[in-house]
């Protein structure tokens, strides 16, 4: 006869379990319409910022960010007011318009407010950033925004190929962060793609001594990579001291090979 005892045990060993395989990864989001804005282009890019689980498509919450601004050319240019109220996967988002006038190399950011995750009992604060080339200037791409927490690119985050490796560095505080764990998810925009188990949704590498992540995407498109750390500080929920997950997250897009 099987023990009440021992039945309680078998049921949460599965709910376990079944929570390992199926909670995936929390991304924030900044994605801009052109990321290599060449002469014959639109001149003016359509960036949206979001928060979400972007190979399943499921969408979550963005109050107003705490900060959203642009780097180029030295100078940063505060973005946040332009921001206007926008829906991705069915959950608030933010939208704006910028007109690139100049040729260089433009990083787009966001610091958003703290969001609360009960299912991991603790606050997830994503530093984001992408970004975009334009008339032919590539100078500067590695340049540090100087955030909180940020992967800094060995590669080019921009005239990629499916396939090429990209690498980067990971930062805390302006430090490198040996052996950190980056996240690594396809935007499945179209909802075409789909994965052979839920394991596949969301890909883990570790970086090395110096603080430095590979990945080779398998395809074309917008890829997150999110390397999480934990905060030196708490913040309050419900009164209680909580811990905070920082997130580097740096979204690039990889181009098809194409033949004639």
């Amino acid at each position: 006869m099987i023990k009440p005892s021992m039945l309680a045990s078998g049921l949460m060993f599965l709910v376990l379990m079944f929570t390992a395989v199926s909670v995936q990864a929390h991304y924030g989001m900044v994605i801009p319409s052109d990321n290599m804005v060449m002469q014959d282009d639109d001149r003016t890019v359509h960036l949206t910022a979001s928060f979400s689980h972007p190979f399943e498509g499921h969408g979550m919450e963005l109050v107003k960010p705490k900060a959203f601004a642009v780097l180029a050319n030295g100078e940063s240019q505060n973005l946040l007011d332009a921001l206007k109220q926008a829906e991705v996967m069915e959950h608030t988002a933010w939208k704006t318009d910028y007109k690139i006038k100049t040729p260089g190399v433009y990083m787009f950011y966001m610091e958003p407010r703290p969001y609360w995750e009960p299912a991991e009992d603790c606050f997830i604060i994503h530093y984001t950033k992408t970004v975009v080339t334009a008339f032919g200037d590539d100078e500067g791409w590695d340049q540090e925004i100087g955030l909180k927490t940020e992967i800094v690119p060995l590669s080019k985050p921009f005239a990629q190929y499916a396939g090429n490796v990209f690498q980067g560095i990971v930062k805390l505080d302006g430090k490198a962060v040996p052996y950190a764990e980056v996240e690594v998810e396809y935007y499945n925009e179209d909802k075409k793609s789909e994965a052979p188990t839920d394991y596949m949704v969301t890909q883990t590498v570790k970086a090395d001594g110096n603080g430095v992540f590979t990945y080779a995407a398998p395809r074309a498109g917008w890829w997150g990579f999110a390397a999480l750390n934990e905060a030196d500080f708490t913040l309050k929920a419900d009164g209680q001291d909580k811990g905070v997950e920082l997130g580097a997250v740096i979204w690039v897009k990889f181009e098809d090979w194409k033949t004639k």
